[in-house]
């Protein structure tokens, strides 16, 4: 006998209805079903009649268990119902195993135990099944350890469209942004279908990388697949536009999609206008969202005051500060603090700013220090950099950048018997400066590139550009900014030190290779923050090339346009 479930039923008014029809609920895959449905209903306190139910099943099988044992999922009883069935003695299947692999990922301190049942699954060759290899994967993800996952996901015999989205999208959580790429471009290859999460995840990795050509190869695949009017799909996409500094794009695909954007794709386009420090678009979309009766969250507010920090608003900052709280009821977050204490250092208030630091309801981390470090750089405030330095080594004596920040302003200052003592401080505690990478996007391929590079095979034209670029901005009055960690290199060895910096080399690339046509920006992407002297030079090549540069850096995007850059010298 089978059920004829209404839809959005109350699972009562089935179960009666199979009493009345059977007189006695006797039927074991009836029971099984019951327990399913009630497992499943909105109202969460009929759960308990699974457990009723599955009592009256005079000899369970396996599908009864493992019915049980979902309906608990991701609640400890969902493990003490398996240790029950190991009991009697009953095996699982593997439908068993992901029902439980998925309760140990939503758990905390389950490891050990989903570590036995990884053996377990093992020893009864279950391993290799895509329902439990996919449950398997995603859990060893959530854990943080995507090499593990890699091997679950290698071991798979027949890897479906679920097992390849479990592992793209744990890549993107773990920030293996490039190995969840190449996992998309691998599940297509093998012509496996994508999905709205495998597609979204890929998004998540192009935007975490910036790299805006393959934002729209996905966006193309994405329409292909019938994915592109998907919400979640939408909302990644608006992500990865937005993050890759195609606000344009990233507006089009919003408005396209504007009837079903849900919260997260607000927030998405707020965060992406706020990178580029406009508070206006940031300030109307709030606006917006607000009359279409969404609730802002914490991120709503992170992208406002984002965009105040870039653009040094401290009122605006510490008035959405106190709305956040006082009119929304939001408890605002490290970070928020993090952007209040920059737009109050920017707008020169570095005393106040260290006061809310200190008084803040939790304790500042290394970024609330390295910030405000930056802003005492930006003032040339040497003895309170030094404070903000010595705060951020109590923290992390390895961070390569409160030593060289801290040597910046000191050099700034002429102080430089105190420079020689951060240099020694570094030898002496074996930190080195972390190396500058850039990258840029010719037709889908990300070129990526250090500082003095030599090892790009166009390299002969990239150095010749670069020196003609340098030649043309110096008629125009450019004059180099040197890294005062090199204050004892000869002159000339400076200059071409800073002459060939990663994101010099990438924007030569990027003009011997037509990487944009012209009129179109060139895209950097850099893993550090912008030097002074590649930021003073940019605004020159800007000049030269009659080109956009837009350069995103560890803390912002640049656009610079004809002499100037929209971050106003501050980053």
């Amino acid at each position: 006998m089978g059920l004829s479930e209404p839809p959005a039923a109350d699972p009562r008014l089935v179960h009666a209805q199979a009493i009345k029809s059977s007189h006695r609920v006797r039927d074991r895959s009836l029971c099984n079903n019951l327990i399913t449905l009630y497992s499943k209903s909105p109202k969460h306190h009929l759960l308990s009649y699974s457990l009723r139910i599955f009592n009256q099943i005079t000899t369970p099988n396996i599908v009864s268990w493992t019915s049980l044992i979902s309906a608990y999922s991701n609640s400890p009883l969902s493990l003490h119902h398996f240790v029950s069935m190991f009991r009697h003695p009953m095996l699982p299947n593997q439908r068993t195993l992901a029902s439980l692999f998925k309760t140990c990922a939503a758990l905390p301190h389950c490891l050990s135990f989903a570590l036995a049942l990884h053996a377990l699954s093992i020893k009864l060759s279950l391993n290799t099944d895509p329902f439990s290899g996919s449950a398997l994967t995603n859990l060893y993800c959530k854990y943080r350890l995507p090499q593990d996952a890699r091997k679950v996901f290698g071991e798979i015999l027949d890897r479906d469209k679920v097992c390849y989205a479990a592992l793209i999208v744990g890549f993107v959580q773990n920030s293996w942004a490039t190995d969840a790429l190449s996992m998309f471009t691998d599940m297509i290859c093998c012509n496996v279908r994508s999905t709205m999460y495998s597609v979204s995840g890929a998004l998540r990795a192009a935007a975490e990388l910036a790299a805006f050509e393959q934002c729209r190869i996905i966006h193309g695949h994405a329409v292909v697949a019938g994915f592109d009017r998907n919400v979640i799909v939408g909302s990644a996409l608006v992500d990865g536009y937005g993050k890759a500094g195609l606000l344009v794009d990233a507006r089009q695909v919003f408005n396209e999609n504007l009837e079903a954007m849900n919260i997260v794709g607000w927030n998405a386009l707020m965060a992406g206008y706020a990178q580029l420090g406009d508070k206006n678009s940031v300030l109307e979309l709030f606006t917006c969202m607000n009359g279409r009766g969404f609730d802002p969250d914490e991120y709503s507010f992170l992208a406002l005051l984002t965009a105040f920090y870039n653009t040094g608003s401290d009122v605006e900052s510490e008035r959405w500060f106190a709305r956040m709280r006082e009119d929304y009821g939001l408890a605002p977050g490290l970070e928020h603090y993090t952007c209040l204490l920059g737009a109050m250092g920017r707008a020169g208030r570095l005393q106040e700013a260290e006061r809310v630091a200190l008084t803040m309801p939790f304790e500042p981390d290394a970024a609330v220090w390295r910030t405000l470090l930056s802003i005492c750089a930006y003032h040339k405030e040497a003895d309170m950099a030094l404070k903000m330095a010595n705060r951020l080594l109590e923290l992390d004596q390895q961070d390569d950048s409160a030593y060289v920040i801290v040597a910046n302003v000191l050099s700034a200052n002429g102080r430089w018997d105190e420079v020689a003592e951060v240099r020694k401080m570094m030898k002496e505690r074996r930190v080195r400066k972390e190396g500058g990478r850039s990258w840029i996007e010719v037709k889908g391929k990300v070129h990526v590139f250090l500082s003095g590079d030599r090892r790009h095979d166009r390299m002969e034209e990239i150095y010749a550009k670069v020196k003609e670029l340098m030649e043309e901005i110096e008629k125009l009055g450019y004059e180099p900014v040197g890294d005062q960690m090199l204050h004892n290199v000869r002159e000339s060895e400076k200059r071409e030190a800073l002459r060939y910096h990663s994101e010099k080399l990438a924007v030569a690339f990027g003009l011997v290779s037509g990487a944009a046509s012209p009129g179109k920006p060139l895209r950097i992407v850099k893993n550090l923050r912008i030097c002074k002297d590649c930021h003073q030079a940019f605004k020159y090549i800007s000049r030269v090339v009659e080109r956009e540069i837009i350069v995103r850096d560890l803390n912002r995007y640049h656009r610079f346009s004809n002499g100037s850059c929209t971050c106003g010298d501050f980053w």
